[in-house]
């Protein structure tokens, strides 16, 4: 499978890359600074490129069975580079005929706001980080009206721990008892486990510990 991940100099892009390539597949990774992925399987390919230009992201994707954003703003918290730049990746799959779109966002976006607790209702994505969480469900509204064949995957707070596959996922919209954390490795399978795996097609799915 050639797949092309957009966000891939990240820190959930590197992992992704990194378990896509060990898992078989031919990956372009596309981000502005590609030289920091350190990976010299040969089956990587490196493209550097603006997201937000329409016309590098379209000419990447053409040939692609499959597109995964990790897309982040750094630490900017006013950007729309999640929003615009996944409008950019949607119209280029649809001018290309790609098909298969895994999205990352954020849990709490939506219908999963209920599955946060107080501090990250009122304090981080109340206040601290409102332009971000605003950016992301904006970023799913465009995904689900694509009309490609979607994932959004809405990952809780990122830890550095090592990937225990132990996580939970696909819970209810009303489940309040987790832990709201989850390490990039195992964001990362995740992800990769959505190129073959066909259960979360055209739907959200929120992971956590």
């Amino acid at each position: 499978m050639k797949v092309i991940l957009f966000g891939a100099s990240g820190t959930v892009g590197r992992l992704a890359v990194d378990k896509m390539l060990a898992g078989g597949c031919e990956v372009t990774a596309f981000a502005r600074h590609p030289e920091k992925l350190r990976n010299s399987n040969p089956n990587l390919t490196r493209v550097a490129g603006d997201v937000m230009d329409p016309e590098a992201v379209a000419n990447a994707v053409r040939g692609h069975d499959a597109v995964v954003v990790t897309l982040g703003s750094g630490m900017s918290r006013k950007g729309v580079v999640r929003s615009q730049g996944t409008l950019n990746v949607i119209q280029a799959m649809q001018r290309n005929g790609v098909r298969r779109l895994i999205c990352q966002s954020t849990l709490g976006a939506h219908e999963s706001w209920d599955n946060l607790n107080f501090f990250w209702k009122r304090i981080m994505f109340g206040l601290v980080l409102r332009p971000v969480f605003r950016d992301h469900e904006l970023q799913e509204q465009l995904v689900r009206a694509s009309g490609l064949d979607w994932t959004i995957v809405r990952p809780s707070a990122f830890t550095d721990d090592p990937a225990s596959g132990r996580y939970r996922e696909g819970f209810s919209a009303g489940e309040r008892n987790l832990a709201l954390k989850i390490s990039r490795s195992d964001v990362a399978e995740f992800l990769k486990r959505q190129l073959k795996d066909t259960t979360y097609v055209n739907r959200a799915v929120g992971i956590s510990n």
